[in-house]
């Protein structure tokens, strides 16, 4: 099981990511349009943590199950390849569902939905990256996919405002109260979840397995009755580099969510508190947000990219603790700017945050896995993504308005402290690979 893979050209890479693309397409149109939509359907904002459990909920539960799975798939498309296209698929359908949504069940319904599809079709991605790529291609394989991550991000924050550019009305709104600029950019996401997924798969198939590999998954026990199992054996013997991250990881993760969460009513009270109505404030504040997100989404793509070379020269460690600093500092002043053009300065270091995220702590992760188990190790990393995202939307249901007093401004400086935190938690991982 040590057969060395062909080495993949940066085209080759770029083709294999480009599936990630449609992915995080769809979730840039949720981290930007969700709080909105919520809102014009009667959502008040204490209960917005709760609304956003789909995410952190999905991502615990189906990751690692589908990482468990995969790993021990015959399929003759092949490992991973059924888990792409199904969930794509499905997350075509939820994004064409949602901005329909006649009611607020009916919205965070679809969300879980769209969220376990998109889960089902990332986790095994990107232990496809790691199958595919040998150890010295890691990182352009993660930066490209975080490059991908970012390129698709700008353009989901952006859409709606492009489309505001090109002639549509910002105001005109559909019987659920949503606007027509953000049914336009879901329609959309629905092309480019399946779309790119297909492209990647066409372009850069799955290796085959070998004959041994074939006959060692077989001597395995398989099945649904042993995902359990195999889940709790893989927490057993995480890697030593793996447990050390997942303190940061914490952090990290308790920070974006919080931006993505309260940003939006963060915005519409310090910049757009003199609307005519809350709801014309959101609007403004969630084109605002779209902006901001597809500059810091930008300044990430290149991040990503300009981050290779870095890496290979500092190591993924330091690379990612002064990217997460920079937003950390960015994310506590933000509340403070008064200005929608100065509102940009703080996205730089998210931006540097952002292209680091997608990418480093899987660079760092990646050398410490045993191959025939990437699948649900990846699943595992991922549930200590959404643990935290949990942890937030329960802390903040419960004392958004005494520890927070009921102010989105205060939930984004404390998004800051914590990024620092996750900066400051970086530095103390030791990579050192565990044995195979």
């Amino acid at each position: 099981m040590s057969t060395r893979k062909p080495t993949l050209s940066f085209g080759q890479i770029l083709n294999m990511n480009f599936g990630f693309f449609g992915i995080q397409y769809s979730f840039g149109l949720q981290q930007a349009n969700m709080t909105p939509i919520y809102s014009y359907l009667g959502a008040d904002e204490s209960s917005l943590p709760l609304l956003w459990l789909a995410g952190p909920m999905t991502g615990l539960i189906v990751q690692p199950i589908i990482g468990a799975l995969s790993d021990k798939s015959l399929s003759p498309r092949g490992r991973r390849t059924p888990f792409f296209m199904w969930g794509a698929i499905i997350c075509s359908l939820a994004l064409i569902a949602m901005p329909f949504s006649p009611a607020l069940w009916f919205a965070a319904s679809v969300l879980w939905i769209m969220d376990a599809a998109n889960n089902t079709t990332m986790e095994p991605y990107r232990a496809y990256v790691s199958d595919r790529l040998n150890p010295e291609q890691h990182p352009q394989g993660f930066l490209t996919q975080s490059a991908m991550t970012s390129f698709a991000q700008t353009l989901a924050y952006l859409t709606p405002s492009v489309l505001v550019f090109v002639g549509m009305n910002k105001d005109a709104v559909n019987a659920s109260n949503i606007p027509h600029i953000v049914v336009t950019a879901f329609m959309i996401g629905a092309v480019l979840s399946i779309s790119s997924v297909w492209w990647s798969l066409k372009k850069v198939p799955e290796l085959p397995l070998s004959a041994e590999e074939r006959q060692a998954i077989e001597s395995q026990p398989r099945g649904i009755g042993q995902i359990l199992p195999d889940i709790v054996s893989a927490f057993k013997t995480m890697p030593s580099t793996m447990k050390q991250l997942i303190v940061m990881k914490f952090f990290q993760w308790f920070a974006l969510f919080s931006y993505w969460t309260f940003i939006s009513p963060c915005i519409a009270n310090t910049l757009f508190a003199n609307a005519a109505t809350r709801d014309a404030a959101m609007r403004d504040a969630g084109l605002l947000v779209g902006k901001m997100g597809a500059f810091y989404n930008f300044v990430a793509f290149l991040v990503a990219l300009a981050l290779i070379p870095v890496v290979q020269r500092v190591g993924a460690k330091l690379s990612h603790a002064v990217c997460l600093l920079a937003a950390g500092v960015g994310l506590y002043l933000l509340p403070g700017i008064k200005s929608e053009a100065l509102m940009f300065l703080p996205m730089l270091g998210m931006g540097l945050a952002w292209g680091s995220i997608m990418g480093n702590p899987y660079i760092m992760l990646a050398g410490s896995l045993p191959k025939e188990r990437v699948g649900i190790y990846m699943g595992i990393f991922n549930m200590f993504i959404v643990i935290p995202m949990m942890i937030q939307i329960f802390v903040l249901d419960t004392t958004y308005k005494t520890w927070f007093a009921g102010k989105p401004e205060n939930v984004i400086q404390v998004a800051g402290v914590f990024m620092i935190l996750a900066a400051i938690a970086t530095l103390f991982i030791k990579i050192t690979p565990d044995k195979k």
